[in-house]
């Protein structure tokens, strides 16, 4: 069968993009900047970006490229005959699926908020009517599933018209519109009367700050983040890679993905920041701050409903868009394991990541009496403590050691790689730091992210 591409650059950078922007530029990069002491976790978190993040992001790319095949069965073409490197890409493979076990959910909270905020259901609320609002959405387990099968029934059809009519022209529409808003709403934020000091907070580094939440955890927390963003360490940029040609040269493809990312995830902090300071909303409160916050935004805008309302539909956009680029990873590999065809792989993977959301739907209503990780605890933090605190470091460090080691594919295979087409290159003085410096940062963040939580 012959090998699907991508059929523009663009595509390629904006898929790639829309894999790494979803829930942990949205979502999750507001909140821990608010718990890790604003500017000082930004600050910190850009360095790791740029010396873990991307480089890391050119090793998944060149693997995809160069055995044109996916996560799952990209080491049999690469690998030494006779090693066991292979065993990691049914690791990865199984990776995505925990992924999907509670971004979906995630994804259909974005979607109910959209509809919510429509509809006016935050018309006149204050900050404790929002939060009892979202308190109470968390304890209906039949309409989050709903929403959350909204999500995987719509992003598996997609995927089922093809790699561009279906995945690519979608994302790219969704991608566009979704930097746009995000930039109208940032500079309604930063305007607004009482946000200076949200403005503050976040882009101004405060080392006091940092020493009272104990800058190991600041350092901890940025390293897991610059990973959790860029979906690395499971396979799902090497699937892209796996799509493109070979006219560019990857670390200036990586740095473009990177750079778009960054923008999102600042620019999401922008609207977050400076409305919690103006409408008294706790900067540390956590996962929630994004359903509390941004409905009080709204509440205070002329036309503030439509504003919510669009809104939250790019807020899904975001989130969906790494639901699509994962979902892809997924039929890639069973679309190679099995032979199927990309209709068949959908439905059957439709019905399998419906099963596996369940748990995360119900920890939070019929099951929250389960407390994994401990008190306070719910399923939802098990599998991304799994994801984000194992399988991407992990596999993070087995791309990196693959890529310079002798006894894997090796450093001439990668550079030769990453170094064909135009544009940026991986440089000789590189190897030094990606062979030996590189994979003891992500074995550090492995050890903490286990023993240190």
């Amino acid at each position: 069968m012959k090998r699907e591409q991508l059929g523009s650059r663009l595509g390629f950078i904006l898929l790639s993009a829309g894999c790494a922007i979803g829930i942990g530029n949205v979502w999750k990069f507001p909140y821990i900047t608010g718990q890790y002491g604003g500017g000082i976790f930004v600050l910190v978190y850009l360095f790791f970006l740029i010396i873990m993040g991307i480089p890391v992001m050119t090793m998944e790319f060149a693997l995809g490229r160069a055995s044109r095949k996916s996560p799952v069965m990209l080491y049999q073409q690469l690998e030494p005959k006779g090693s066991k490197w292979h065993i990691h890409g049914y690791a990865a493979m199984i990776g995505n699926y925990i992924l999907m076990m509670f971004y979906t959910t995630v994804a259909g909270w974005m979607l109910r908020y959209f509809v919510d905020t429509a509809s006016g259901k935050f018309v006149g609320a204050d900050t404790q009517k929002v939060g009892e609002l979202f308190q109470s959405m968390l304890g209906e387990p039949a309409p989050m599933m709903i929403y959350t099968t909204i999500i995987v029934v719509v992003g598996f059809l997609i995927c089922s018209i093809g790699l561009q009519k279906g995945l690519e022209r979608v994302t790219k529409w969704m991608m566009l519109v979704l930097l746009g808003i995000m930039v109208v709403l940032a500079i309604h934020s930063i305007t607004m009367e009482g946000g200076s000091e949200g403005l503050a907070f976040y882009l101004l580094p405060d080392l006091q700050r940092a020493k009272e939440i104990g800058f190991g955890n600041v350092v901890v927390g940025a390293m897991n983040q610059a990973f959790f963003t860029l979906s690395l360490g499971i396979g799902a940029m090497a699937i892209f890679g796996s799509y493109i040609d070979k006219k560019q040269r990857l670390l200036g493809e990586s740095l473009n993905v990177a750079v778009l990312d960054t923008f999102v995830a600042l620019c999401s902090g922008l609207i977050i920041f400076p409305a919690c300071f103006a409408y008294g909303v706790e900067v540390n409160s956590g996962p929630r701050l994004i359903f509390i916050t941004l409905p009080n935004i709204f509440n205070h805008l002329p036309f503030g409903q439509v504003w919510g309302a669009l809104f939250f539909v790019f807020m899904t956009f975001a989130a969906f868009s790494t639901v699509l680029a994962v979902f892809e990873g997924i039929l890639a590999c069973t679309m190679d394991l099995f032979g199927w065809s990309r209709k068949k792989s959908s439905f059957v993977n439709m019905v399998l990541v419906l099963i596996l959301s369940v748990p995360c739907v119900l920890g939070y209503n019929l099951w929250s009496f389960i407390e994994p990780l401990g008190e306070g605890t719910t399923l939802m933090d098990l599998e991304d403590f799994i994801v984000s605190n194992l399988l991407l470091p992990m596999g993070s460090l087995t791309f990196i050691v693959f890529c310079t080691s002798r006894y894997g594919w090796g450093w001439k295979n990668f550079v030769k790689e990453a170094n064909e087409g135009r544009g940026l290159k991986v440089a000789s003085w590189m190897r030094g730091y990606m062979t030996f410096v590189l994979p003891v940062l992500v074995l550090v963040l492995l050890i903490i992210g286990i023993f240190f939580r």
